[in-house]
């Protein structure tokens, strides 16, 4: 095993570095970066582990409305089962093969918050349905609600909603 000597005009010291100390700091660097994901949402907000919404339509994602239509059109498209994908344990429909293909690439970056059920009521520790034309985008991560009612509480503190659903999702995901 190699040594690393760092020495000053006062100071010299030999470090050998063992299997112990390699680990120590590898689980060191885990649990901080884990820490760090979590902090910014890369795991709560934006992940989709565990539920997604198929309330009232099957083993269909988000009651048979494709995500990414969200971001480029500007609001709900009716997926075509012609365009499906299967991911985190749903169909998934899609208007078009572009659009299909763009959610294959990198779901993660166009799944609703929560898995697709109503960003309120995740915040209130329940898993609720959803109106497809009743949604928001905030900080790139799709959100919907249970209709427009629930929408409008919702819109008066979104932040609040979502730093609490964040906390409560792991939870509810794992039912």
């Amino acid at each position: 095993m190699s040594s690393v000597r760092i020495s000053s005009s006062r100071l010299s010291v030999r470090h050998r570095p063992n299997i112990a100390t390699a680990w120590a700091l590898l689980s060191f660097l885990v649990i901080a970066i884990s820490a760090l994901l979590v902090t910014a949402g890369g795991v709560a907000a934006g992940a989709s582990d565990g539920k997604v919404n198929t309330i009232g339509s099957g083993e269909v994602a988000i009651r048979g409305y494709e995500p990414v239509a969200y971001f480029r059109a500007g609001g709900p498209t009716k997926g075509e089962a012609q365009f499906s994908h299967d991911h985190a344990g749903a169909t998934w429909r899609f208007a078009s093969a572009e659009n299909k293909a763009l959610f294959a690439a990198n779901p993660e970056k166009y799944m609703p918050a929560y898995g697709g059920y109503c960003a309120y009521g995740v915040a209130k520790g329940g898993l609720y349905k959803i109106e497809p034309d009743v949604w928001s985008i905030r900080g790139g991560k799709l959100y919907l609600n249970y209709d427009k009612r629930v929408q409008a509480t919702w819109s008066k503190e979104p932040d609040s909603y979502i730093r609490t659903a964040d906390r409560k999702w792991p939870g509810l995901s794992s039912k």
